[in-house]
């Protein structure tokens, strides 16, 4: 029996097994390989007999241990039909790990040697450390030769599989479609003479890069080294399997040897390797001499290529050490390092794969990089044609390709287009067309309908998918992508091998360690069964699953120990979180719909709230991957609203895919956007994506990776894009290929307006081309083909294309840009000149000018022959606005041509011919070329500065045009075309080097020029020479505005022969000479040639004077500077200046001026009687200049005022001839004089007949200087002012002038400040006044100073008005002040403003009035500005009624009695009383004020405003003003009093006849209140002013007022502003207008006026003759009361002002205000401010009629119109 069997006790149940297996070989070998990846299936076993075989391979895959056992037992149960009775035992013997024998090792010993062979794998040698044993060389290449067959052999043998099984990659179950790829990086990696030159990125884009070109290369040494990148699916992997293979075919037959790598592998190794174990232990063993194969392959290392697949994934960082010793030990990262860099295995071929990011360090710079993107529409069909076997199939799936874009989009990535695949050919047959496309509209939903494909034949076992789920997330979290047996539980391992998602290989964990690793068959796989973990788990909370809703950047960054292996977990969270998935997923997690639900919705919420953010390019990308995914159109909308205006995606690659999900999302937008990708790395058939985009509207591409590819895709969707204003295609490769796409697409979006091609190296040809298609884009306005290369020839044909084509504008051309500017042909008429009021006729709109052109050809090489055909092209353009043709090679006989033609080109701008070689006798060429221009209005040539501009004007007859067209023609002269001035010519010859004997001929050339008006000849060699010759040549030239000769070398004999044109050139006026600067202008009038020609008169400057005749005189101007003026220089000079015309201004200004130099300047001075001004500015004086200067009054009588400031300005102004002596003024400030100098300079300006004003301030008089001044004042005949501010004095000086005022009879007003403002000023008077004003603050009087100054103030009888501000004078001290002052007769106010005032208190202060030694007639108290004002009258008289009155109160004997008799003495003629902020709560001010009003017989005026008052304070108030019969004015405004104490103060009112001004404000006016004051108005007959603001009346007190007005017939002002007057109010008030003929103010502001209250006002104003001002400011007026006001305006004569300050008025009211001023009326101001009015309209109205006052602020008013 056989001992299987025996040991087993399952005779039976193996070979029903064994006979099951020997029915479907195929299937067992396809396990065989799944589980076993190394073991030949090949000639080794086709000997045998099948039943042997398949025991065999059981009996292998029994060896590999419990787990790989029980997983295959799971294989046959679930994918094969075994019989129930057989499955049953099956899976209880051997479907757990309890079941497993321990004892068949036993029997593998009787099988013979070569039916246990694993394939051609040699038993494993270490090479590490080996001694090499001496071999022949022939035995050597014989070794070498039979390793490199094991090694083609064993390739072969991994790919001959003829019917791949479940277990092989799916990508190799049909042929292989390589995807494009793209040259990213590369140091001429190409050989033009061999093969394919598809790839050559300088003459095609680098895509379908082909086989031999990935391994061209024209180096023969260093480091020869591919980088592959490429998105997960791109089909890295694939494309390095597919590499071994064809190498194992035949096809790569530049290699001898080819080792593939894969660093998911590589990671596992943990124990450091050399090179030889990486080749030999780990890949695969010779089967003798590893060293002798290792040095044929070092010497023959151009003839290896070793590949490493998933660079990205190698956890290791680079070693930094570099050794070329192969036995040098080191980590798998670093032998790729030392490969990469030459050091190991010197000449071989590296290429590696990668995910894009951050490249290791370790890859040299000059390595080549390769993009792959994927398959192209021609790839995707090819691929979905080869899949599909049968042609109906193939048919109906590429049908259901090409009727959805998203499917094909789909299928641009590899991976995905095999998914989709296995999803047509499982859902095609049965359904109808577009239905299987239908049910791929995303990514996630593409895999869960492939896992529905792949699951027919298995029972798709929800726990079964969760646990392969779980694997895969668990696998995700901890970094490994390569599972052992062990991490996998068998049930789940036959459910991913029966499904065909899992993939096995032979892995090495280190040098004999062999072992099989499983893994998805592609990361994307497993993130994606991670995400149906993370939705369909119970254990998974919501915060744990939005946890993984992240979005990462595309950069990778080696700072972590692993990459992130879950870039598409959120993609596929996103995608599982659609509707369409809930019920999948319902299914796999055994819960309801709602439950699932629930999670679904926390993955949107968690991506609408990253849709808010601002974020990055590539996290937006995958952002919109996700979004898409989830098939949400809200959440799609929400995130496209968030996206901002400017969309920029810099440095990172982009796929078609990529672009198509953005698309998606903009599709939910309005609002325009603009897309900027900026050096990304794009698939070349990425525009595709965005076919229909409306909302992009600029659309800009910068990289070198864009290409012919890329243009054609690009010209396939721009003429979809509707919306798309600017275009940008910067910086590529396109070649004419591209370009003719691109040539045909353009014309087909005419919405267009700038298009940029710059930096593509696109050549003359590709260039023309573009250009050719303006015309037919009627919007574009921008053209941009800088940095391109266009020849010469190219440029001539470019600027015959702008002078043809209508609508360029500009040309520019230099040496890096390439700019066309157009505008479409409607915006003629918006250039026309002219008002938008004025119409044009039809007449008119046909002499439009039309377009001008800008040419710009810089540094473009043009010669005298361009030139030549230019001026041809040019003189077909009507106009042109500029030519600038600097830089350029045209040297003198170009220039000269350009000049010449320039009068025919009309140029209305500037022709710019610098930096073209022009020399000295150039200049005269061109100058005489465009001497008779008359269009040229200014010339700038300057050798030094290679600059040589023309500057034109338009034609006379276009400014005759202009001329007709402008806004203010009714204020010109009308004038023909040719009596139109001609603009002055300005001609610039600076730096050029002309010298005296080029003068002659220069003037030669310019004397042709009719309108010469500026010449410029600075920074020349001129010299005395020059200057002599050219001041005899200038006659010559004719009137000249200015005349420049800066920089030539002149000296001040030059300058006095200068300063004779004055006398010989009529048109000189100004001569400005800065001796050390070199700076030398000779100015004319502004239009001097027009006046000339017979123009209009200039404008008169300020100081122009008039001839006797009437005629004007302009004043000329003479200035030096920077000159040191001698004695004989100042005498030669006014020699030279007597010969000059009048008037003469003359300005010196040198370092230091003499006194011989001054005197002598002075004495000559009354030669020149031309001279009306003399200045030395920033001059140096001598000490005795103000005495010298002061002495020109009497020795020059023309002097009219002196001014010197600091010793270092002096300015003399003289009155002409012509003018009536007048009085003079002197200022001497700064000047340092002190009282030594205030005798003799009294002395000369005493012989001044009139000195209006003398300003001596700041200098160093002090105290007694000014006391001597005092003394001499008399003597000086001052008229006006006297300035003595800043000289150091203090109070003795104020005293002094205090004595000094009774002998100084002219001084009217005198006013000293000794604070910080330390002013001191004395005004006098021609005529003797009777008053005079002394004001002193800030004087600091100490008590020692009072008698004197009351002595002072007691012999000075004039004086009527003294105030003391601050003067630090105590109470104490004004009493003994107010004792001590007295006057014969007279009157004196004394004002005193101390901080003391405010806490003194009313009582304090009547007390001091009391001492007083006159009679006191005013008396005003203001607490708050701390200010007492009193009055007093001398001599001191004494009432008889305050004599009773005082007797009255002896006997009291209190200090109230005794001063209240004192003040019944002192104020018995006071008539004015005025308290304001004053505080009266207590008894004795209150009863101390009643018993002095009870005594003020004679008192007129009585104010109390703002103050406290108590109720038995306003008894005693009431009493006194009782007994005030004479009282013309009384104020009682501002105060808080209540209802019944303002009724107790209104009694007072009882009998006050003689009242004139009434002012009540403020106060509270009820129904009782208001009977009294109306009974009191009632007898006011003389009443003139009533001011009641803020009374609180309504319609009842208006009807009580009006009442009591009836008798106040000499009412001149009423004043009821902020109360609440109402319709019935406003009638009574209305009523009672009619009767108040003196009537001139009334103020209703804030009366809550309305259009009907306004009615019957308006009515009756019209019946005030007097009324002069009308406030209506803050209330309620529309545009109805507007028109009531403007009816009445035209009749009342007297009206000046009306206010409507903040009403309702609108434009159609103001517009009535001003027909009703249009009418006549006297009005000054209408103040409208702050209506709702728009400031356009107002500033119209106004235009309209200027008295209407729209500003904050008030205007001066303005006149009526008509007086």
């Amino acid at each position: 029996m056989d001992p299987i069997s025996l040991q087993l006790d399952t005779k039976n149940l193996w070979s029903c097994l064994v006979r099951l297996l020997s029915k479907d070989p195929e299937w067992l070998n396809a396990k065989v390989k799944f589980f076993l990846p190394n073991m030949d299936l090949g000639s080794g076993n086709e000997a045998l007999d099948p039943t042997q075989r398949v025991i065999l391979q059981l009996k292998e895959l029994y060896t590999q241990g419990p787990a790989t056992w029980e997983t295959f037992i799971h294989c046959v149960c679930m994918e094969l039909e075994v019989p129930l009775e057989l499955e049953v035992p099956l899976l209880s013997t051997w479907g757990h790990g309890d079941g497993f024998p321990s004892q068949l090792e036993d029997d593998e010993d009787s099988q013979p040697e070569s039916q246990l062979q694993h394939g051609v794998k040699r038993p494993l040698q270490s090479c590490g450390s080996s001694p090499r044993p001496k071999q022949s060389r022939k035995q050597q290449l014989e070794l070498a030769k039979r390793y490199l067959k094991l090694l083609r052999t064993s390739a072969q043998q991994r790919y001959s599989g003829r019917i791949p099984g479940p277990g092989q990659p799916l990508a190799f179950q049909q042929a292989y479609i390589p995807p494009i790829l793209q040259w990213h990086r590369a140091t001429a990696p190409f050989n033009t003479q061999e093969g394919a030159l598809m790839g050559d990125p300088k003459t095609e884009d680098g895509t379908d890069v082909s086989i031999r070109d990935l391994f061209n290369t024209r180096a023969d040494k260093g480091p020869r080294v591919r980088v592959l990148l490429g998105k997960a699916g791109m089909g890295k992997t694939t494309l390095a399997h597919w590499l071994r293979q064809k190498w194992a075919d035949g096809q790569l037959d530049r290699f001898q040897a080819l080792f593939l790598f894969e660093f998911r592998q590589l990671n596992l190794i943990t124990s450091v390797l050399t090179l030889p174990q990486l080749l030999f232990d780990l890949y695969l063993s010779p089967e003798a001499g590893p060293e002798a194969v290792f040095q044929y392959l070092e010497e023959n290392a151009d003839g290896v290529l070793l590949i490493f697949d998933g660079l990205d994934e190698a956890f290791q960082p680079c070693s930094s050490r570099e050794t070329a010793d192969s036995e040098a030990l080191g980590p798998a990262l670093a032998l790729f390092s030392n490969l990469c860099r030459g050091t190991l295995l010197p000449g071989c071929w590296v290429m590696a794969t990668s995910r894009p990011g951050k490249l290791p360090a370790c890859l040299p710079t000059e390595a080549a990089t390769v993009h792959m993107w994927g398959f192209d529409g021609p790839r995707v069909e090819e691929y979905v044609g080869r899949f599909f076997s049968d042609r109906p199939s193939q048919e109906a799936a590429l049908a259901e390709l090409r009727a959805d874009g998203h499917l094909r989009s789909l299928c641009a990535v590899p991976a995905l287009c095999r998914v989709a695949c296995i999803c047509l050919h499982h859902l095609l047959p049965g359904s109808s067309p577009g239905q299987s496309a239908a049910l791929l509209p995303t990514v996630t939903q593409t895999y869960v309908q492939m896992v529905h494909a792949l699951g027919p034949h298995v029972y798709l076992s929800a726990k079964s998918l969760m646990g392969l789920c779980e694997v895969a997330l668990r696998g995700l979290e901890t970094g490994k992508v390569i599972f052992s047996a062990g991490d996998i539980p068998p049930p789940t391992m036959a459910f991913g091998a029966a499904l065909g998602l899992l993939t096995s290989f032979c892995i090495c964990t280190g040098p004999g360690h062999q072992e099989t690793g499983y893994a998805f068959l592609h990361l994307s796989l497993q993130e994606f069964f991670a995400a149906l973990h993370l939705m369909a788990s119970p254990e998974v909370d919501k915060d744990a699953l939005t946890r993984h809703v992240t979005l990462n950047s595309r950069w990778v960054l080696r700072t972590k120990a692993r990459l992130g292996l879950l870039d598409h977990l959120p993609s596929f969270l996103a995608g599982l979180a659609s509707s369409a998935c809930r019920r999948f997923l319902s299914h796999l997690a055994q819960q309801d719909e709602v439950w699932v639900g629930a999670k679904q919705a926390a993955v949107v919420q968690a991506l609408r709230k990253l849709a808010t953010r601002r974020l990055t390019g590539p996290k937006v990308v995958e952002l919109c991957h996700c979004v898409s995914e989830t098939q949400e159109p809200e959440l799609a909308g929400l995130m496209a609203r968030s996206l901002p205006c400017q969309l920029p995606f810099h440095n990172f690659p982009l796929t078609h895919a990529d672009l198509a999900a953005l698309t998606n999302i903009l599709g939910h937008r309005n609002a325009p956007i603009h897309l900027n990708f900026e050096g990304c790395p794009l698939e070349p058939c990425c525009p595709e994506a965005l076919a229909g985009c409306g909302q992009v509207e600029n659309l800009s591409f910068k990289s070198r990776k864009c290409g012919d590819a890329f243009a054609e895709a690009l010209s396939r969707s721009l003429p979809t894009m509707e919306s798309l204003k600017n275009l940008g295609l910067a910086g590529s490769k396109i070649t004419a290929r591209g370009i003719s796409h691109l040539v045909k697409a353009l014309p087909l979006c005419p919405q267009l307006e700038e298009v940029s091609f710059q930096d593509n190296q696109l050549k003359d040809r590709d260039v023309l081309n573009i250009v050719k298609i303006l015309p037919r884009l009627p919007r574009l306005r921008k053209l941009d083909l800088s940095r391109n290369n266009v020849s010469v020839w190219t440029l001539l044909r470019l600027t015959e294309v702008a002078v043809m084509c209508p609508t360029v504008r500009t040309l520019q051309v230099g040496k890096a840009e390439l700019i066309f500017l157009l505008s479409s042909p409607t915006e003629t008429a918006a250039e026309l000149p002219g008002a938008p009021e004025l119409q044009e006729s039809a007449g008119q709109r046909k002499e439009a000018p039309s377009r001008s052109l800008a040419l710009r050809l810089q540094e473009c090489q043009l010669g005298v022959h361009e030139v030549e055909m230019l001026i041809a092209q040019l003189q077909k353009c009507p106009h042109l606005d500029e030519v600038d043709l600097s830089g350029n090679q045209l040297e003198d006989e170009g220039c000269r041509l350009m000049a010449e033609a320039a009068p025919q080109l009309r140029i209305t701008g500037k022709l710019d011919l610098s930096d073209n070689g022009l020399s000295v006798d150039g200049l005269h060429q061109v100058l005489s070329a465009v001497s008779t221009c008359r269009t040229l209005t200014e010339l700038h040539i300057s050798l030094l500065r290679k600059t040589v501009v023309l500057t034109f004007a338009s034609e006379p007859e276009e400014q005759a045009g202009m001329h007709k067209s402008a806004v203010f023609l009714d204020s010109l002269v009308p004038q023909t075309p040719s009596e139109l001035p001609l603009r002055s010519q300005e001609i610039r010859l600076t730096h050029c080097g002309l010298q005296a004997r080029h003068l002659e001929l220069l003037c030669k050339a310019l004397g042709g020029s009719c309108h010469l008006g500026h010449l410029d000849l600075s920074g020349n060699t001129l010299g005395d020479e020059g200057a002599a010759q050219l001041a005899q040549l200038l006659p010559g030239l004719g009137p000249l505005q200015s005349l420049n000769l800066n920089e030539n070398g002149l000296s001040l004999d030059a300058v006095f022969g200068l300063a004779q044109c004055f006398s010989t050139l009529q048109w000189v006026l100004q001569l400005d000479i800065s001796f050390e600067s070199q700076r030398v202008i000779l100015r004319g009038d502004r239009r001097g040639r027009d006046l000339s020609a017979g123009g209009s008169l200039p404008e008169f400057p300020a100081g122009a004077h008039f001839s006797g005749s009437g005629q004007h005189c302009i004043p000329r101007s003479f200035c030096l500077r920077e000159c040191q003026l001698e004695p004989l220089s100042l005498l030669r000079l006014c020699e030279t200046l007597e010969k000059c015309p009048g008037p003469l201004e003359v300005t010196l200004s040198c370092e230091v001026l003499s006194d011989q130099s001054l005197e002598t300047l002075l004495h000559r001075l009354s030669r020149l009687p031309q001279l009306s001004l003399l200045q030395l500015s920033q001059t140096g004086l001598p000490p005795r200049s103000p005495l010298m200067l002061a002495a020109l009054f009497s020795l020059c009588p023309r002097v009219q005022k002196v001014d010197l400031r600091s010793l270092h300005h002096a300015t003399l102004h003289f009155r002409s001839s012509e003018e009536q002596a007048g009085g003079c003024c002197g200022r001497f400030t700064g000047c340092g004089l002190s009282q030594e100098h205030v005798e003799p300079l009294c002395w000369l300006l005493g012989k001044c007949d009139d000195l209006s004003h003398l300003d001596l301030s700041a200098n160093l008089l002090g105290d007694d200087g000014l006391r001597c001044l005092l003394e001499h004042l008399p003597r000086v005949p001052i008229s006006g002012s006297l300035d003595l501010s800043h000289n150091s004095i203090s109070q003795e000086s104020a005293l002094c002038l205090v004595e000094m005022l009774p002998s100084c009879p002219g001084v009217q007003e005198a006013s000293v400040n000794l604070g910080s403002e330390q002013s001191f000023w004395i005004h006098f008077s021609r005529q003797e006044e009777a008053g005079k004003t002394l004001r002193l603050s800030e004087c600091s009087f100490g008590p020692e100073h009072v008698p004197r100054l009351a002595t002072g103030l007691s012999q000075a009888p004039q004086l009527t008005e003294l105030t003391l501000t601050q003067c630090c004078l105590g109470l104490e001290q004004l009493t003994v002040l107010l004792s001590l002052v007295r006057w014969p007769k007279g009157l004196l106010s004394l004002r005193v403003e101390e901080p003391w005032v405010g806490r003194a208190g009313v009582l304090a202060l009547l007390e001091a009035c009391a001492q007083a030694s006159g009679n006191v007639t005013k008396i005003s108290i203001s607490e708050t500005q701390q200010q007492l004002c009193i009055q007093l009258e001398f001599p001191h008289q004494e009432n008889s009624e305050a004599v009773a009155l005082r007797l009255a109160h002896c006997d009291l004997g209190s200090h109230h009695s005794l001063l209240v008799s004192q003040l019944m003495e002192t104020c018995t003629r006071l008539q004015q009383l005025s308290l304001s902020q004053v505080n009266l709560c207590d008894d004795a001010s209150s009863l101390l004020l009643r018993s002095l009003l009870l005594s003020l017989s004679a008192l007129k005026k009585f104010r109390l405003t703002s103050s406290c008052v108590s109720s038995e304070g306003l008894a005693h108030l009431t009493s006194g003003l009782s007994h005030c019969h004479h009282l013309e004015e009384l104020d009682l405004s501002n105060n808080q009093f209540g209802e019944e104490d303002t009724r107790v103060l209104l009694g007072a009112l009882e009998g006050k006849q003689w009242l004139k001004r009434l002012d009540l404000s403020h106060l509270p006016l009820g129904g009782s209140t208001l009977a009294v004051l109306t009974q009191g108005l009632s007898h006011m007959t003389l009443l003139q002013s009533l001011r009641l603001s803020r009374n609180g009346i309504g319609d009842i007190g208006c009807c009580h007022l009006s009442k009591a007005l009836r008798a106040a017939t000499s009412l001149e002002e009423l004043g009821l502003s902020h109360n609440q007057i109402g319709d019935t109010g406003a009638q009574h008030l209305a009523a009672v207008l009619p009767g108040l003929p003196e009537l001139r103010k009334i103020d209703l502001v804030s009366c809550e006026i309305d259009n009907q209250t306004t009615k019957p006002l308006a009515a009756n104003f019209v019946l005030c003759p007097a009324l002069e001002e009308i406030l209506l400011s803050w209330n309620l007026l529309g545009d109805e009361a507007a028109a009531e006001l403007a009816g009445v305006l035209p009749r009342m004569g007297r009206l000046k002002r009306v206010d409507l300050e903040k009403n309702r008025i609108t434009a159609r009211g103001a517009w009535l205000l001003v027909e009703g001023l249009a009418q006549g009326s006297s009005i000054q101001v209408i103040r409208l401010w702050n209506n709702p009015i728009p400031p356009s309209m107002a500033q119209r109205l106004q235009s309209q009629e200027p008295r209407l006052d729209f500003a904050f602020f008030h205007n001066r008013p303005q006149a009526p119109r008509g007086t």
